[in-house]
């Protein structure tokens, strides 16, 4: 799932976009912002060929057919899993048999953590099963588990203040959810934090918009120096009821079990494809999404979706007989969810090229109809972009949003690439990401038709321009 604790800063030296303003491009040029208008307005043809063709024509719901063949066959596929290598070489066979170039696996080391079998049980002040998801990289229980009167708080501040009430129980999460990037800092440091006041356990209400009693799991992250201490996401409705007992003075008592378990670092990989530019080959212009997905549900939606219509932009362009002038790099991410294992490894392996990246972009925001493109770059940059996203007109998706940042582009966009990210109802996505609900019932075929001409008209209208992106 795509980050949004990601904080981008950056020293800007402006340059007005108007009319007779340049902006530079190969060294081969200097032209002045109406001469690029003319240019981009030349791909309207273009971009309607790939919407008639992905909306309308013989490759309509390809993406959801694909996606929904291979989360029905494979199931979730978390880090270190034989699930996920087992979906990693089916798209590498895929992407081969449909003669997209240079179709590699570039190796990676990730996390390998198992839940293993895990119950929460309220035996005071009455008995009740709770539903749970402990989450990543978290620790077992005792195999008797551990049972302990709860503290429940609303916040880290709240914590502090109540710090010697904490010793020797379970903490109980239950802060308001006030948007995922604000949230999210409970289910990462949560465990943590307890563990710092002497607590036995965490248990932190799901990151979540919308519950119906669904747990919701995700990354967690232990500190150095502080114990480790089990750590699981409860139901809201179950955080909110403890909640209202504890302010009655109410005695509330769990039984905790967690079977979970952190093993070696697994053998991975990152899985790659493209069209090679042919006018500036060694210049990129990369589309993303991540295979990875958690334990439960399908990973349909984090992030299925996103790698599918990442591939369908290139079989949509290959279909069509174009060629962009630089390539078009697919990258399907490992271990994403364990914080961009995958991409930092990649970042590692390419970043000395990182002056020949034009855009990266990353598709982990779900695949329903999407409001816009998010964008991170330069005024200039965006200037065109607004451009380039007027083509999609015929579709009604122009609007360029800020906040163009990703967990597996961050490290790009933090070397001055310009970065891109598809943006759509952020509340339905909320609801179900990381939970049982991530499924193949929750998406639209037609609306991953109109996501997928979206990255594909971007991605090679980007990749075609005589000039790469402006930099700050």
């Amino acid at each position: 799932m795509k980050s949004l604790l990601f904080t981008f800063v950056c020293v800007v030296h402006l340059l007005p976009l108007a009319s007779g303003n340049t902006v530079y491009g190969n060294d081969a040029s200097q032209r002045t912002l109406q001469d690029i208008r003319e240019e981009i307005s030349g791909y309207r043809d273009v971009a309607k060929s790939i919407i008639k063709l992905a909306v309308y024509g013989k490759a309509q719901n390809r993406s959801y057919e694909r996606l929904a063949l291979l989360v029905d066959t494979i199931g979730p596929r978390p880090s270190g899993s034989k699930s996920l290598e087992k979906a990693i070489r089916i798209m590498y066979q895929n992407l081969q048999q449909e003669g997209l170039e240079n179709v590699h696996l570039e190796p990676v080391k990730v996390p390998h953590w198992e839940r293993g079998v895990e119950s929460a049980v309220m035996l005071e002040p009455r008995f009740h099963k709770m539903a749970i998801l402990g989450l990543g990289s978290s620790i077992g229980t005792p195999p008797e588990g551990i049972t302990a009167e709860v503290l429940v708080v609303t916040s880290f501040e709240e914590l502090q203040r109540r710090a010697p009430e904490a010793k020797g129980k379970i903490v109980v999460y239950n802060q308001p959810y006030v948007g995922y990037s604000r949230t999210v800092q409970y289910r990462l440091w949560g465990a943590a934090e307890a563990a710092k006041v002497g607590a036995l356990a965490s248990l932190i209400r799901s990151v979540t918009s919308l519950s119906i009693y669904s747990p919701h799991t995700g990354i967690q992250e232990y500190q150095v120096g502080v114990p480790r201490v089990p750590t699981a996401c409860i139901t809201v409705e179950d955080a909110e009821m403890m909640s209202r007992m504890a302010s009655r003075g109410t005695r509330i008592v769990i039984q905790l079990k967690m079977g979970a378990k952190n093993y070696p670092e697994a053998d991975s990989f990152n899985t790659v494809a493209e069209i090679i530019g042919s006018k500036y080959p060694e210049q990129v212009v990369l589309v993303s999404g991540h295979l990875d997905s958690w334990d439960v549900g399908q990973g349909a939606i984090d992030d299925g979706g996103g790698a599918f219509i990442s591939w369908e932009a290139l079989s949509l362009i290959k279909d069509l007989g174009l060629r962009p002038k630089r390539t078009l790099r697919l990258v399907l991410w490992t271990a994403e969810e364990q914080g961009g294992v995958g991409a930092f490894q990649y970042y590692q392996l390419h970043k000395e090229a990182v002056s020949n990246f034009s855009l990266v972009m990353e598709s982990d925001l779900g695949t329903f109809l999407p409001y816009g493109l998010q964008f991170t770059g330069s005024d200039q940059a965006r200037t065109i972009m607004k451009e380039v996203m007027s083509l999609l007109r015929p579709i009604n998706v122009t609007r360029v949003f800020s906040g163009g940042e990703g967990t597996d582009i961050n490290y790009w966009i933090q070397a001055g690439v310009p970065g891109a990210s598809l943006l759509d109802d952020l509340y339905k996505y909320f609801s179900l990401h990381h939970s049982h609900g991530d499924t193949m019932s929750v998406m639209d075929p037609k609306e991953m038709n109109i996501a997928a001409a979206v990255w594909a008209v971007v991605s090679y209208v980007v990749a075609d321009m005589e000039d790469m992106l402006p930099r700050s």
